[in-house]
């Protein structure tokens, strides 16, 4: 008798991960390939999507291979990807180009140019992307702008998740969200933008097919399928972009349930019904399915801040000895405030050269107070974020909280200090992978609906809010929120 498993392969940007789990979320086997990111000049970042592909189908071999599965145990695969990718590709569907991943700042300039204009302002209102260099339309732009050979010559344009299923099935198709995450998709007609297309320089015969997240694909590759131990007959399910499975897969599905992830960069992100776009360009707004999006805002600092004071430290220890004393420090570090901008900004200042800042420094403060103060900077920057997202779907009911800062219990309680509400943590840091799983299981008939994923969720903890806490971080935000726009300026000199 055979297991009925189902596969959630997520491709990221350090890793590419893939778990097999049981149709109710256990975890039965995973296996993680790490992903190399070159630099080759300033605010230039590439990967080499050959690589990528490659480390999928290895990452796909080892978790069946640990997993003991057969061939008849495996239902279907779902696919998460993190989105904003960009590779050139040829007519005989090679790549031409590096991938540029979200975090390559190269067309920073175009971004400062264009979000000014009435063109920039009409193509948010259709897209629901900010104007920002992490998308593939500026990314298109600049290469436009600099007769870039590769996008000169190419036949074709594709995410990383696109190239894969190219190399695997032989299709081009693209799924709502990686799509909306382009910039160059209609969040209201379902259809690619020509403005934005006209922009780019790019025709629609170049993009792929677009199609909902249920969209099945048969017939792989059968030497693709025998070296990973696959049935070359099993359904391959699309999926989505990894922030909405992630917040699929933690159960945060229904209109104010909102969930956030932060490791090294982080987000915010909740369900809507339609594609409701914030007119202030604070926050985007993805599709989901043809009637339901996400929006939210992306932060870059996450965890990579408190690395970086780390480092500047030259802290020998663990993250968790650092740590240590910031838990004696009472709330609010002494009177630091911290702006966590070391690694420029995306939501929802949306400026890549936002710096970092320390405000209200004295003799008398020590490291303990500024690794305090570096975990409320984080935690203050999210919460600012949330606050836009309320202005579109109001205060959130419930909130969950996952990556790899939530290691932290001092900063998941200061989340639940500023938020003033309870957090709730998942069990599992396999979240966009169940995500992608259970996608699945709806695409082939397994699974009813998206919503009955709650029946299926890892097993969840609860941070209670201090509400006296919430009181003095209600205060301290606003010193936080004046702190910014007084000094937003000079990000620009």
């Amino acid at each position: 008798m055979s297991r009925e498993l189902v596969i959630g392969l997520d491709i990221g940007t350090t890793s590419v991960k893939a778990v097999i789990f049981d149709q109710k979320g256990k975890v039965i086997a995973e296996a993680e390939e790490m992903i190399t990111t070159n630099y080759p000049k300033s605010d230039w970042a590439e990967q080499d999507p050959n690589e990528v592909e490659s480390a999928s189908r290895q990452a796909l071999k080892s978790v069946v291979e640990l997993s003991n599965a057969k061939e008849d145990d495996l239902l279907t695969l779902g696919i998460s990807a993190a989105m904003h990718s960009l590779i050139c590709v040829d007519e005989k569907m090679e790549a031409m180009s590096q991938m540029l991943i979200w975090s390559d700042k190269r067309s920073n300039h175009i971004a400062e140019r264009l979000v000014k204009t009435d063109e920039g302002v009409e193509i948010y209102a259709k897209t629901g992307t900010p104007i920002h260099p992490m998308t593939p339309l500026l990314k298109l732009i600049w290469m436009k702008e600099n007769n870039f050979e590769a996008y000169e010559n190419a036949t074709y344009f594709m995410s990383m998740k696109e190239y894969l299923l190219q190399k695997w099935f032989g299709k081009r198709v693209i799924d709502y969200s990686m799509a909306t995450a382009t910039g160059m998709f209609n969040v209201k007609n379902l259809d690619w933008e020509e403005t934005a297309l006209e922009l780019a320089g790019v025709e629609r015969e170049q993009l792929s097919t677009i199609v909902p997240p249920t969209e099945i694909l048969t017939g792989i590759d059968s030497s693709i399928a025998k070296e990973i131990g696959l049935s070359p007959n099993m359904p391959f399910v699309i999926g989505s972009a990894d922030g909405q499975l992630a917040n699929l897969g933690s159960g945060a599905i229904k209109p104010g349930e909102v969930n956030i992830s932060v490791g090294t960069s982080g987000a915010i992100r909740q369900f809507v019904n339609g594609a409701p776009v914030n007119d202030k360009m604070e926050t985007f707004t993805y599709v989901f399915t043809e009637d339901m999006s996400i929006i939210g805002g992306p932060t870059n600092n996450g965890g990579v801040a408190l690395q970086w004071f780390k480092d500047l430290l030259e802290y020998k220890g663990t993250h968790d000895e650092l740590l240590a004393g910031a838990e004696k420090v009472e709330v609010g570090s002494g009177g630091i405030v911290f702006l966590p901008y070391v690694n420029g900004e995306r939501a929802p200042l949306w400026d890549g050269r936002a710096k970092g800042n320390f405000f209200g420094l004295s003799i008398n403060h020590k490291k303990e107070h500024l690794a305090r103060a570096v975990l409320e900077g984080i935690a203050l920057n999210i919460y600012q974020i949330g606050k836009s997202l309320e202005k579109i779907a109001g205060a959130p009911e419930k909130i969950s909280v996952n990556g790899g800062l939530t290691k932290s219990k001092l900063w998941v309680q200061i989340m639940a200090d500023i938020f003033g509400k309870e957090i709730y943590l998942s069990e599992t840091h396999h979240n966009a992978a169940w995500g992608a799983a259970w996608t699945a299981l709806v695409g082939i008939g397994k699974a009813d609906s998206f919503e009955d994923i709650k029946s299926s969720l890892p097993k969840e903890s609860k941070v209670e809010p201090n509400m006296e806490n919430h009181e003095l971080y209600a205060s301290i935000y606003k010193k936080y929120s004046k702190l910014l726009a007084n000094i937003e300026v000079l990000f620009n000199e």
